[in-house]
């Protein structure tokens, strides 16, 4: 087999292979094979039909023809692996010679990954937030917990903010009650602002028994996005009454047994949180210098590839499990499809750039993954996903999605090596240490991203294998992940 390799532009190519006609004989062999399989002849019995007769009852080209279809992916296969060449996706195949008893001769365009330059990458320099907490955060923090233990006491005056209603709601569209737009027995506490607007207004100053009509856009049902007459019938009212901040609320609330020590612990929780959020900024900004230093073709196949997986996951897997279609979550954004459009394809053409960078690094640097990293992996996004870690090994495995993994773990540690050669500095002007578990988990997740967290097909679409991490995602939704 001979085999050239013509590139069209950095990251599309054209293989022009021919192939000696005595390579074919396996294939034939299997071809006539299987023919005698599905025909039958009078005379003789199935499966010993001689090959002269197959030729003359059914034609020396179908045979042909199906011992090219069998041979054509090794034939590419060995093109591929001559030409050191790293495919995306499937070829586009045309057999432009068939001779019989001569010769084979076919091309195959393919989009493949670019060569890539990564230069000198110690000089980059980012700033980050600083991590600071603040008397006012560590108050917040108690109040919010103090918030959950609130007490409720039925009242008979008008309501007011801060009270809990009880109220049953009828919502209408041009004059017709909703089949799905009638609600009873329905708790809400007026100003938390977590139902239809207009409410708070509706109920405040209303007492038990008493009822209120307000208009307002339906978030969700049959007539989602529409103007409703809503009715609010207010059943009961009840005050919130907070515990008192002392040391008895800590012992109840809490492990503690002082409120000092409760506020000690928050402070403590929220530096973690602070410095979680330090270090997430940290890597993508470190990683959007270095894209700034590298140039990327991206293949214009693969992109609309991403394009339609994102998108697709976004409409069945994530909305769909929030009973949202597209429109009313564009019309929530405030974005016109064009406008939404736009933005995916900016992201998804970025998460293909990272990956084609994190991978060149992964290869240059020699990263590999060991079996731990792989088990620590897994399990904090079987955490992030909502899954048991067995459940999500399962789902992972079943879909043939461990090469993914692996990937993810690789393009992490990657990161991670360009985090230790740049500069991070949080406002203040003090230099980060990044090398902590808040660090890791950052890396984790920005090669992660880049690999598509929409689900994992948008990092296997580049590995040209969007099948199976669309599988891995189905099932991993169905078990209640919204996008692995």
């Amino acid at each position: 087999m001979k085999s050239a390799v013509e590139t069209l532009n950095p990251t599309r190519v054209r293989l022009t292979v021919e192939v000696p006609f005595e390579e074919l004989k396996p294939s034939l062999d299997a071809a006539y094979k299987k023919i005698n399989q599905q025909v039958s002849v009078p005379g003789f019995r199935k499966g010993k039909i001689p090959a002269r007769v197959i030729d003359q009852r059914f034609g020396r080209g179908a045979v042909l023809e199906e011992a090219v279809n069998d041979a054509l992916p090794k034939f590419y296969t060995d093109a591929v692996n001559e030409g050191e060449l790293n495919p995306l996706g499937q070829p586009e195949v045309d057999i432009t010679e068939l001779k019989d008893g001569e010769v084979l001769a076919f091309t195959a365009e393919v989009d493949i990954r670019p060569a890539l330059e990564i230069p000198d990458f110690s000089g980059i320099e980012v700033t980050v937030d600083a991590v600071e907490v603040t008397d006012e955060d560590v108050d917040k923090a108690v109040e919010q917990l103090r918030d959950r233990f609130a007490s409720t006491t039925p009242v008979e005056r008008a309501a007011a903010e801060g009270d809990v209603v009880t109220i049953d709601l009828e919502a209408k569209v041009d004059g017709e009650v909703l089949e799905d737009g009638v609600a009873q027995g329905v708790s809400y506490t007026i100003g938390s602002g977590e139902l239809l607007d207009g409410i708070d207004e509706a109920v405040t100053g209303l007492e038990a028994g008493s009822s209120a009509t307000f208009t307002s856009e339906l978030k969700g049902g049959s007539a989602e996005g529409r103007e409703a007459e809503v009715k609010a019938d207010v059943t009961a009212v009840a005050a919130r009454e907070l515990p008192e901040l002392d040391d008895d609320f800590a012992q109840m609330a809490s492990e503690f047994d002082t409120l000092e020590e409760l506020r000690t612990d928050s402070r403590r929780r929220l530096e973690q949180q602070n410095q979680y959020e330090q270090a997430t900024q940290a890597q993508e900004k470190v990683l959007d210098a270095l894209l700034e230093l590298v140039e990327v073709p991206v293949p214009e196949k693969l992109l609309e590839d991403e394009i339609g997986t994102r998108k697709h996951n976004l409409e069945h897997h994530q909305l769909g499990q929030m009973g949202m279609d597209l429109d009313g979550y564009l019309k929530i954004q405030g974005k016109t499809a064009e406008e939404f459009d736009a933005e995916l394809r900016e992201q998804a053409e970025k998460g293909i750039r990272t990956q084609f960078v994190l991978d060149e690094l992964v290869n240059r640097e020699k990263v590999s993954v060991g079996q731990e990293e792989l088990t620590e992996h897994l399990m904090r996004r079987a955490q992030s996903s909502g899954m048991s870690p067995d459940q999500f090994a399962q789902a992972v495995v079943e879909g043939g999605q461990v090469p993914v993994l692996v990937g993810e773990v690789a393009r992490g540690k990657a990161l991670a090596l360009v985090v230790e050669a740049a500069t991070v500095k949080d406002t203040n002007g003090e230099i980060v240490d990044m090398d902590d578990e808040d660090a890791e988990d950052a890396e984790d997740g920005q090669a992660t991203e880049a690999a598509g967290t929409d689900g994992p097909a948008a990092g296997e679409a580049a590995a040209g294998d969007a099948d199976a991490a669309e599988k891995a995602t189905e099932k991993a939704a169905e078990s209640g992940q919204a996008g692995a």
